[in-house]
């Protein structure tokens, strides 16, 4: 129990620190999105996380703003283990946009979910209600653990993992939580996006 409230009181830290000292590069951030394209800086959209309950999770935007109706979720469990979220030559990302995932800029906003409660710096990432949908009961038990900012599969190859494999290293993160293991995490993160290993 107290590394829970260790692991909380981590997340309130950081997030309020880095929503403050990171404005700067917030306000270059949303400058390049409005000069690229039209539509607004921010994207929201609704997620699923502790337990199944949803919440709006707050990204910069770095599609175009009808991008989101031209999406096709996977219709079976059987799709998940070829079925990649994320694809680098996806025409709907714009300029800005893939400037914005590979440098992983773009989930910055996501401290304010952090700020909220709602997610933690690490943890599974937070996945779309279409593909829980798709989840049998031991996939369901990435929904034990509070979604995050990062996560073991965040580390272990981010975009170059099929939903399937991701869901596998989500699991054996809930299976290991450590407080220790949080901050191995942060710091294999900070290397991975310095280095932009799996950024897509």
């Amino acid at each position: 129990m107290i590394g829970f409230w260790l692991k909380r009181a981590l997340d309130l830290v950081v997030a309020v620190v880095g929503l403050v000292l990171l404005s700067p590069l917030f306000a270059y951030c949303a400058l390049a999105i409005k000069r690229d394209a039209p539509g607004p800086v921010l994207y929201r959209q609704e997620r699923v996380g502790l337990r199944g309950r949803r919440f709006q999770i707050v990204k910069f935007r770095t599609m175009g703003v009808d991008a989101e109706g031209q999406w096709v979720p996977p219709q079976s469990k059987d799709e998940l283990s070829h079925f990649y979220f994320q694809d680098e030559a996806d025409p709907r990302i714009t300029r800005v946009g893939r400037w914005l995932r590979r440098t992983s800029l773009d989930e910055l906003p996501n401290l304010w979910n952090v700020l909220r409660g709602e997610m933690s710096l690490v943890g599974p990432r937070p996945e779309v209600p279409e593909i829980v949908a798709l989840y049998d009961d031991t996939m369901k038990k990435r929904l034990d653990v509070k979604p995050g900012l990062t996560g073991l599969a965040q580390v272990s190859g981010r975009g170059l993992l099929s939903t399937a494999e991701t869901i596998d290293y989500d699991l054996e993160y809930c299976r290991r939580w450590s407080l220790s293991e949080d901050l191995k995490i942060l710091w294999s993160t900070l290397k991975a996006v310095s280095n932009r290993k799996g950024a897509i």
